[in-house]
């Protein structure tokens, strides 16, 4: 066996997407959850689970382009530069089948090109905006300098159509990544690729490698566009009666023109504890293909193969199992985790996880449930001879095991030391899906209203989902520990648990997760629901100077 390639992706949930407009100005701004100074070092209100009150403040900011950045990213040293050019533009995709959408994606191909770089690498993408409206680009779960994040109107200004925009980090980390924009809901057009940052050191053996990347996808049929679909979930009970509202629209206009309701209705999850999702989405891909005409893996009996699987999806949890295998979870979110085998995963939007598997011999499905809806996405693994599955085929590995992120625990490796924190911050996740009125601590999106922390400083957030839905919470620029429910803090060197930068938060319960400020700058904190995200689902964390 040959070892080779990166690491890091496991299980859990989570994704969305966040703002539009121009580059606010970074140097001053509003803070949100200013804590009371308490004994111990710690700042925080109380425990019971209630957020600061916002106050105004007019301390300063660190900028996304200022020195304290700069001196971060300086540490990171500069290694070999990796150049690549990607083009943002109206295309017309073919899903298979015989099946081709108008949309939008980088170049002609879905998912766009998969970036593979080596960690020490310093990343330089050229992005060509050939779409009608302003783009950018997120590097979903990296550590970024921050005006190279791609959030219009927090760490830069949105690429004007017709324009570029050149984008140049060092990467320090390993493991699996992917890349979308941060505007409106773009990231559920064709706009997304994999980003695999490669381990020179990898301890994984392994024969092959396999990236698979899940989509919900609307956009381009019957004339639906996200666009169409975001203005018929906002106009909330009157959506969902089916009223019609002048949605959907053509591949170049967002949201002009009509076509069929794509609010969904009754799609329960006994793992998720209510809603699974809030869009009818009429197809479900698999490296950009849909069940009857799926794409194919080859590979020997016998041949180990890492399968790097990343939820592109934007409001779809899947739950996935490979007929006839199990699967041992070896990275979560990029960074690996104590080896755990299971059947199946559950995926929430942005997630990624890295698991193993030992091929057998013959054809077997790929397959990804559309978690509480009775449609899902496939791929098949060829290693032999034999008839394909039928494109509904049910593996029973999807009725066994599964293991959830909050079991998992991080190697040693990577597992964040123990710690008191510094800052507490409580957040309470508030809307309904009547109203679609998503948001945090029931507040609109405001660029200028931040959560201040300080470099440095050990912070705890903790999520507590006063809704009736589940929420993928995700962190720009960090990657977090998972410390539990909310409340009394547990001590993270007994247990440390998994890295991650998305964390699902069930209905009526909390989460907390902690991390050290080493990454200055302004960082959107959002569920990566991209129709929660652009229903005001963000906020803002801000590094003080």
């Amino acid at each position: 066996m040959r070892t080779q390639h990166t690491r890091r992706a496991v299980l859990g949930a989570g994704i969305a997407l966040a703002g539009t407009g121009v580059l606010a100005a970074c140097s001053s701004g509003k803070d949100v959850d200013k804590p009371v100074a308490h004994p111990g070092g710690m700042n925080h209100d109380d425990m019971t689970g209630k957020p600061s009150s916002p106050v105004k403040s007019h301390g300063e900011y660190v900028s996304p382009n200022g020195e304290e950045v700069a001196a971060v990213e300086a540490k990171r040293g500069s290694g070999p530069v990796r150049k690549f050019h990607l083009t943002a533009t109206s295309a017309r995709l073919d899903l298979g089948g015989g099946l081709t959408v108008p949309s939008w994606a980088y170049g002609d191909r879905l998912p766009g090109k998969e970036i593979r770089i080596t960690a020490g690498d310093t990343l330089a993408v050229t992005l060509a905006n050939h779409l009608p409206t302003p783009t950018t680009l997120h590097w979903h779960g990296l550590h970024v300098r921050n005006d190279m994040d791609g959030v219009p109107g927090l760490t830069q200004p949105g690429v004007k159509a017709g324009a570029e925009f050149a984008y140049r980090f060092a990467v320090r980390q390993t493991g699996t990544y992917w890349f979308h924009p941060h505007v409106g809901v773009q990231q559920d057009r064709g706009l997304y690729a994999p980003l695999i940052v490669e381990d020179p050191k990898e301890p994984l053996s392994y024969d092959k490698e396999w990236v698979v990347m899940l989509d919900d996808w609307v956009d381009g049929v019957d004339g639906s566009t996200p666009d169409a679909v975001l203005n018929e979930l906002s106009h909330g009970m009157a959506a969902m009666e089916g009223m019609d509202h002048g949605s959907s629209g053509s591949d170049d206009k967002p949201g002009s023109g009509s076509g069929p309701s794509r609010v969904l209705m009754g799609a329960r999850s006994e793992l998720l504890r209510g809603p699974a999702s809030d869009v009818a989405y009429p197809h479900y891909l698999i490296n950009g293909r849909i069940p009857k005409d799926p794409t194919t893996f080859t590979a020997k009996p016998g041949d180990r193969i890492r399968v790097r699987i990343i939820n592109a999806g934007g409001d779809t949890p899947f739950r996935v199992a490979l007929g006839g295998h199990r699967m041992t979870i070896t990275h979560a979110d990029g960074f690996p985790v104590r080896h755990t085998t299971t059947d199946a995963l559950l995926l929430g939007m942005g997630e990624r996880y890295d698991v193993l598997v030992t091929a057998g011999d013959g054809v077997f499905p790929l397959t990804a449930v559309a978690e509480g809806r009775n449609m899902s996405a496939l791929a098949l693994l060829r290693t032999g001879g034999g008839a394909a599955p039928k494109a509904s085929v049910w593996p029973k590995e999807l009725n066994g095991q599964l293991v959830s992120a909050p079991e998992l625990k991080a190697d040693t490796s990577v597992a964040l030391a123990a710690r008191e924190p510094d800052r507490t911050i409580r957040i309470k996740l508030t809307g309904n899906m009547r109203s679609f009125d998503w948001g945090f601590d029931h507040r609109k999106y405001d660029p200028d209203w931040r959560h201040p922390v300080k470099a440095g400083e050990r912070v705890r957030l903790e999520f507590y989902n006063i809704t009736e839905m589940w929420h993928p919470i995700h962190l720009h620029g960090h990657t977090f520990a998972l410390a539990g429910s909310a409340g009394p803090r547990s001590v993270l060197d007994r247990a440390p648990g998994a890295r991650k930068d998305t964390a699902v938060v069930l209905p009526n319960s909390s989460v907390a997760v902690e991390f050290d400020a080493d990454n200055p700058g302004l960082w959107m904190l959002h569920c990566h629901n991209v129709y929660h995200s652009n229903a005001n689902m963000m906020t803002v964390l801000g590094y003080r100077r």
